[in-house]
């Protein structure tokens, strides 16, 4: 809340927390866009200045992951991959996996990576885990040009249901806000959080289907493996692309149900810190 006073001589201004658990005032958030673009844009340069390849990082990692993924789960352990070369098979997966488990990283980490200007000048502090989970959609789409070249390779023809693609990525990048929403604020109280993220992404990594179908979990166990939100994405993106997916249309409304619940408590729960944030960075 903004409240000024003014006489003949000076102007206060005077900020305070608002007050509330649903008090988002999203009318800042588009008040203060270009300071979420130079949030996104400086993270992007950052993360490719003084390297030797630059940008083709972001094309190496997801494709040397699908190697050895292909070598270990495809040819060694034989995980079966509904009928798809296990090569597409896991690059479909690891391109929304990719995304969702650096958004996450990033978003979850960008309180404390700010705290000088948390400290230092007002604005909405949600657009902090916001420029988190924008700024690796920059990654996601140059390592999708991989995934385009390797559909015309195996001559995969998506259907009509590549149009749906943008809401399974939509649905993405909602999934790594929600849960970063929890995770930072508690990341700024706790600093151990921050040691365990990266522990949980590698375990969360292997609780979804990345290497391996659905169809290989026990049918009674799938409704609470589709409680996993990540779980929607993935499959929705190897139905989309190249049409296969073993789960069916309610684990795809579990997944966003979980993630529309994580998201709403999170935008209330961050809502809640969000005052003392500038009193413990």
């Amino acid at each position: 809340m903004v409240e000024s006073m003014e006489d003949s001589d000076t102007v206060v201004v005077r900020f305070e927390a608002s007050r509330g658990w649903v008090s988002l005032r999203l009318r800042d958030l588009w008040a203060y866009r270009e300071l979420l673009y130079f949030l996104v844009w400086r993270d992007v340069k950052v993360r490719y200045k003084q390297t030797v390849i630059g940008a083709a990082w972001t094309i190496l990692q997801p494709l040397l992951t699908m190697l050895m993924f292909t070598v270990i789960f495809g040819h060694l352990v034989k995980v079966p991959s509904e009928g798809l070369p296990y090569p597409i098979f896991a690059y479909t997966a690891l391109l929304p996996w990719s995304y969702f488990s650096a958004a996450m990283a990033r978003s979850s980490n960008s309180l404390l990576g700010d705290a000088p200007l948390i400290e230092k000048v007002y604005f909405p502090r949600l657009i902090l885990p916001l420029s988190g989970v924008v700024s690796p959609l920059v990654d996601f789409f140059v390592s999708f040009l991989i995934l385009v070249g390797m559909i015309l390779w195996y001559r995969i023809t998506p259907s009509w249901s590549v149009l749906t693609l943008p809401l399974f990525l939509l649905l993405a990048l909602l999934t790594a806000l929600a849960v970063s929403l929890w995770l930072s604020p508690l990341n700024v109280w706790y600093r151990d959080i921050g040691y365990t993220i990266p522990f949980l992404i590698q375990i969360w990594m292997y609780a979804s289907p990345v290497v391996y179908p659905v169809s290989l979990v026990p049918e009674r166990w799938r409704p609470l493996y589709s409680l996993n939100p990540i779980v929607g994405v993935i499959e929705g993106f190897r139905w989309a692309l190249l049409g296969k997916a073993t789960s069916a249309m309610w684990v795809w409304g579990m997944s966003t149900l979980m993630v529309l619940t994580l998201l709403a408590g999170g935008l209330a729960f961050f809502k809640r810190m969000e005052r003392t944030f500038a009193d413990v960075v």
